[in-house]
């Protein structure tokens, strides 16, 4: 009698604890995951999202995955997508993984006990300078934000030459008269996916988030802004990046793939798709957002000014120290100077707001120029322009936190830095990470899950977060201390109002 009743127990502990019953049946057949560190959440690594672009599909949109029998195993991530690593000195460097063009595979972190939960959908879109990056990185692991509620997918999409490639013979072959935004395209077929299976995993196709940082934010950016994307996500989230200085056009970018055809001594499309993956990969270029006519029919500015992207609720901010990693040490203030003739009637004042007057103040200055230039400017345009023309909300943030150990003096809080706090996967292995940093982290992810969850990150128990306003110019500090203050460096993003807007009427 004890020991049946202890059975029972158990079996019931096991149904209150254990993740949605496998296999899952997703469109394409049946999927097997495996167990996540926690008993609460299941994982489905290198689900096919859309067919291997390989062949005479590369330099096409993505096509669908083909059906397969019985049961798929689910249990590691794929390949990533062809890329350059970055180099073993970066700070961004992490293990290299397998690659391939054979890289179009989502993962699911879910912790619902059945399809019919419904809970809300992030899906996270890497960053990397649309040339690196995988949605396998570990930093990503999305098992703490599924224990906190959501169903949590990271993407692949197709990278550098690969997937932003624009050629004149491409653009000619296309019924769009389109090339260059494969990656994009993979990004919106990755959304599709998501809104017509991610039911089966327990999340709610009706309540989709995009996030993603830096290239991710470029990419997010672009769906807000994109037709294509219209109803495949509810809210977004954008992590330092933006593309409302300019946005590159198709000819410029064709020119460009003439050049890098030449340099691979193709002499034709049918001659460039037959070169191996391992040959295109060493190619580098200028890949960027761009109007391609389809995914983009004008550029970010002129569709948000025109109120034509996407009306839904934003949280969207960047870091305190966004430059530091992209400044070299060995800037001297000559460079810095040379650097400010590009402001023409304008140089005296850019000057004023980042002196050069010793090469160590000059880094400093230069650091400070990205970070406003690059990262604070375009995240407040994207609040002013999509509260001016839209109805929905934003919610600007300022990160400011200095994580913890080696390079914390000089690189500060980096672009980049919010991600473990994010995800809340503070690894003690990585950094001595404080009490301040875990609550910090407890923090933000339930700002991210709550505004998934409802469109707006206000909680119970979390600071207030005001939604933007440009008369009042507030953004809510997310760093030792926790509460909204005039957006930082306002002189400077005012300044650089007006310059960039003088840019846009000379080139009218």
């Amino acid at each position: 009698m004890i020991r049946s009743t202890l059975v029972a127990l158990l079996a019931l502990a096991l149904r209150l604890t254990a993740a949605i019953d496998d296999p899952v049946r997703v469109e394409s057949g049946l999927l097997s995951g495996v167990p996540g560190a926690s008993s609460e959440v299941r994982v489905y690594g290198g689900i096919p999202f859309a067919a291997p672009p390989l062949g005479d599909l590369r330099w096409r949109p993505p096509q669908p995955p083909a059906p397969w029998q019985g049961v798929r195993p689910a249990g590691k991530f794929s390949d990533d997508c062809m890329q350059t690593p970055y180099p073993a000195g970066s700070m961004y460097h992490t293990e290299a993984r397998p690659m391939s063009e054979d890289c179009l595979y989502l993962n699911v972190w879910t912790a619902a006990k059945s399809a019919g939960e419904r809970r809300p959908v992030m899906v996270w879109i890497h960053g990397g300078s649309l040339t690196r990056g995988s949605g396998a990185t570990p930093g990503y692991n999305g098992e703490e934000l599924a224990r906190k509620g959501v169903v949590l997918v990271t993407i692949n999409y197709r990278l550098g030459v690969f997937g932003f490639l624009a050629h004149p013979e491409l653009t000619k072959e296309s019924a769009h008269h389109s090339s260059g935004n494969y990656g994009f395209l993979d990004q919106l077929a990755a959304l599709q996916w998501v809104h017509r299976n991610i039911a089966q995993f327990g999340g709610d196709p009706a309540r989709v988030t995009v996030f993603g940082e830096s290239a991710g934010s470029w990419s997010v950016n672009v769906m807000v802004a994109s037709p294509l994307a219209k109803g495949l996500f509810q809210r977004a989230i954008g992590e330092s990046g933006a593309s409302f200085a300019r946005t590159a056009k198709l000819a410029r970018m064709e020119e460009g793939g003439v050049k890098i055809a030449q340099s691979a001594g193709a002499d034709s499309l049918s001659a460039l798709r037959a070169k191996p993956a391992e040959e295109l990969v060493k190619i580098q270029g200028g890949f960027a957002v761009m109007v391609d006519g389809w995914v983009l029919p004008k550029d970010v500015h002129a569709i948000f000014a025109a109120g034509r992207q996407n009306d839904v609720p934003l949280v969207i901010g960047s870091n305190a120290d966004e430059g530091t990693a992209f400044t070299p040490p060995s800037i001297k203030a000559e460079s810095v100077r040379e650097r400010a003739k590009d402001f023409g009637g304008m140089m005296d004042a850019f000057l004023k707001l980042y002196p050069a007057g010793s090469d160590d103040e000059a880094r400093a200055s230069a650091a400070a120029a990205i970070r406003d230039q690059v990262f604070g400017w375009e995240m407040r345009t994207w609040a002013r322009m999509h509260t001016a023309t839209g109805k929905s909300k934003v919610y600007l943030y300022y990160f400011s936190r200095v994580p913890p150990g080696p390079g914390s003096a000089r690189y500060g809080a980096y672009h980049g830095a919010e991600i473990p706090y994010v995800f809340h996967n503070l690894n003690p292995g990585r950094r001595p990470w404080e009490d301040v940093d875990r609550a910090l982290a407890d923090t933000i992810s339930s700002y991210w899950v709550n505004f998934a969850t409802t469109g707006d990150p206000n909680g119970t128990g979390l600071p207030e977060w005001p939604a933007y306003r440009e008369k009042s110019d507030l953004a809510l500090e997310l760093g030792d201390r926790i509460e909204a203050r005039t957006v930082p460096h306002k002189a400077a993003l005012d300044f650089l109002d007006a310059w960039i807007g003088n840019l846009r009427k000379a080139s009218q």
